[in-house]
């Protein structure tokens, strides 16, 4: 009721107001509005009218035209970054320190003998022996099943339009021509996303007919290409990779160099047998940290091997983090320069390398924030043996805005990608993510894990025997585009972040003066031996310091704001017609005028329906109110419809008694009554 009431009274208050048409409202409102331009078009003459009208239209739509164009810049949420320099005690980095070798060669050598045995008698094959040298009776014989599984293959490209692959270990040659005997179609890719491994490679011909037969442990090199000069010898060395042993669907992942042919085939071979050792063995074979770290100075506090924090890491074996900050606060630097840094004096024992798998004789490092997991492959450096490696550090903070600004994430609890890399407690980065992401991957099309990369929960790690295609599946994961952008897409950038900025340099060390001395110090504290142990291509000094305790920090902030929205659309409606927030407090109230005359019209349109249905009910005039009364207690009266007949041998119907005539009842002054009236 209190509506109907407040509905009612709103109505009145509006037919009190500018009018009761759309018309009269709006030369009410061009008459009383503030903004310029509207009171010109209702008071002018008629041609100056036509121009006020024109000028007001034309400057309005101008004024939308800016509004959408401000709007928009400011739903696009750009940033502005700005650079601020700040000086204060900072904590330092988290370093970390591998060696560029994962395994002691003397540990692992059982495990990988057979392989190695495979490539020096393939390397034999390739380099063209002489007579005599040949490895065909060997013996014991050779592992050919290992081989077998991924095989290196040479294709002899002589006849571009017919090449020719030579497989090392087997008989017969495999001819690549434009028709097959047998119909069989073998994928043959040459041209394949492989980084920069296809550099110089060309196209094979996707048919071609597979007869590779084995005479058991006899072997025989390929054939000898004849005295030739350089421009024409055109052999490629390739690794066969094949969905399963024995199956056509394979692909050839082809190298400019032998040299890069035979380590990435050694990684493969050697990831399959090392995915079978358990952890704590894999621990146990490589670089302990008592016998790597060799000296350690803090500022002016000693350290030493307890004052790193080990983990495994499948690139680099055993890997050793100081100041990581997991088991106690994190360490701060006084002062800048190479006193107050950290220096390390390490021992690599480059003799015990193993030859086929780390081609690079050094440490690998890295400085990353505390608590985060190094990913050493990709953001570490090399610090060369034989050599003393100062690096100074600067500085740069991060500070990314959120959503909707940009897409990063605070903690990483909004990606959808599962981070494997939380098993060892660390926070979140877009590193762990792109390589969680690929590692699912791997789980959900190969059916196993690769072995650089953390497992999920009941997954194994992929190997030869119980996984024969998963070279194949991991190479064709690899260079696939479609899954490398949906790993893109679903990880986020970090909003804060903390990077290191290194200036490097070296200088040999130790001297040829002081080599003798250092190295009899150092050998006697570590073997307790008066012989000397180490030499140079096995030392490697570090120092790592601030170089400035300037530190600056990037940071982004909206370049447009609420503020600068509300105070641009005005300035825009003031510039063009002179308007104010009170005209659009004008404009909004007479949109509200507008509407409520609509309801008005809606209301009277619904009450003429119903007039019209209760004409349309009757369609004569309707009753008078004496003919309902003598309906309702006569009932003998009867409406006599108009033009009605009576029927033939019907009797007219009884009349009803008349109504009084109330008329005749009415005192009259005697000067109206007639000669025949009662008073005569």
């Amino acid at each position: 009721m209190n509506l109907k009431k407040y509905l009612v009274r709103a109505l009145h208050r509006l037919q009190k107001g500018p009018g009761y048409t759309y018309k009269e409202l709006l030369v009410w409102y061009c008459d009383n509005t503030n903004t310029h331009g509207p009171k010109r078009i209702i008071k002018e003459g008629p041609k100056k009218k036509l121009i006020w009208f024109f000028l007001t239209l034309l400057f309005a739509s101008l004024v939308f035209w800016q509004w959408g164009i401000l709007i928009n810049t400011y739903l696009s949420y750009n940033v502005t970054s700005s650079l601020s320099i700040g000086f204060k005690t900072m904590k330092f980095p988290a370093v970390t320190v591998c060696n560029a070798n994962p395994f002691k060669y003397s540990e692992v050598k059982p495990l990988l003998k057979e392989l190695d045995r495979l490539i020096e008698a393939a390397l034999e094959r390739i380099l063209q022996p002489t007579p005599g040298n040949s490895s065909e009776n060997l013996s014991p014989p050779l592992d050919l099943e290992l081989w077998n599984q991924i095989p290196l293959v040479l294709i002899d490209e002589h006849d571009k339009d017919n090449p020719v692959i030579l497989d090392i270990f087997e008989t017969n040659q495999t001819a690549v021509g434009n028709e097959t005997a047998m119909g069989h179609e073998t994928s043959v890719s040459n041209g394949t996303a492989w980084g920069n491994d296809t550099m110089g490679s060309k196209t094979m011909d996707n048919k071609t007919v597979w007869d590779q037969t084995t005479a058991g442990n006899q072997t025989t090199a390929p054939p000898a290409p004849s005295n030739t000069t350089s421009e024409e010898k055109k052999y490629k060395l390739a690794v066969k990779l094949c969905s399963h042993q024995g199956s056509d669907n394979c692909t050839y992942r082809n190298f400019s160099s032998a040299a890069q042919a035979v380590t990435e085939w050694y990684i493969l071979q050697s990831t399959s047998i090392l995915s079978k050792v358990p952890l704590h063995e894999r621990i146990r074979m490589g670089y302990q940290a008592e016998d790597m770290i060799l000296a350690c100075l803090y500022g002016a506090e000693p350290c030493n091997y307890k004052n790193f924090t080990q983990i495994y890491h499948p690139d680099h074996g055993n890997c050793y983090i100081f100041n990581w900050g997991m088991d106690e606060e994190a360490l701060n630097s006084s002062n800048p320069g190479a006193e107050f840094g950290l220096k390390l004096i390490l021992d690599i024992s480059q003799q015990d390398y193993i030859p086929y798998l780390s081609s690079a004789a050094g440490a690998r490092l890295m400085l990353h924030q505390q608590k985060s997991f190094p990913f050493l492959k990709d953001q570490g450096i090399y610090a060369m043996a034989g050599t003393e490696t100062s690096i100074g550090v600067l500085v740069d903070e991060l500070e990314r805005m959120g959503y909707p600004y940009s897409d990063c994430t605070m903690n990483g609890s909004d990606v959808p990608v599962k981070n494997l890399y939380s098993q060892y407690n660390t926070s979140y980065s877009i590193q762990a993510c792109l390589r969680s992401c690929f590692q699912n991957h791997m789980v959900e099309i190969c059916g196993c894990g690769h072995y650089m990369f953390p497992l999920p929960e009941g997954v194994t790690y992929c190997n030869n025997e119980d996984n024969p295609g998963w070279a194949y599946c991991y190479s064709s994961l690899r260079s696939s585009i479609k899954q490398r952008q949906i790993c893109i897409d679903s990880c986020k950038e970090t909003c804060n972040d903390t990077q290191y900025k290194m200036t490097i340099s070296m200088a040999d060390w130790p001297s040829e003066a002081s080599e003798d001395w250092i190295f009899h110090i150092l050998s006697y504290e570590r073997d307790m031996s008066t012989n000397v142990t180490l030499d140079r291509n096995g030392i490697i000094k570090l120092n790592i310091y601030f170089q400035e305790y300037n530190y600056r920090t990037i940071s982004e902030s909206a370049a447009t704001t609420i503020v600068w929205l509300l105070s641009s659309l005005g300035g825009q409606f003031g510039f063009w017609m002179g308007g104010s927030v009170l005209c659009l407090i004008e404009f909004g109230e007479i949109i509200i005028d507008s509407l409520w005359i609509t309801i008005i019209n809606i209301i009277g349109w619904c009450k003429g329906l119903k007039q019209r249905r209760a004409r349309a009910r009757y369609p004569d005039a309707p009753p008078t109110v004496s003919e309902l009364v003598e309906a309702h207690t006569n009932l003998g009266f009867q409406h006599e419809a108009p033009g009605a007949v009576p029927r033939a041998g019907e009797l007219p119907p009884e009349p009803g008694t008349p109504p009084p005539n109330y008329d005749s009842l009415r005192v009259r002054p005697p000067d109206t009554l007639g000669p025949d009236s009662d008073t005569e």
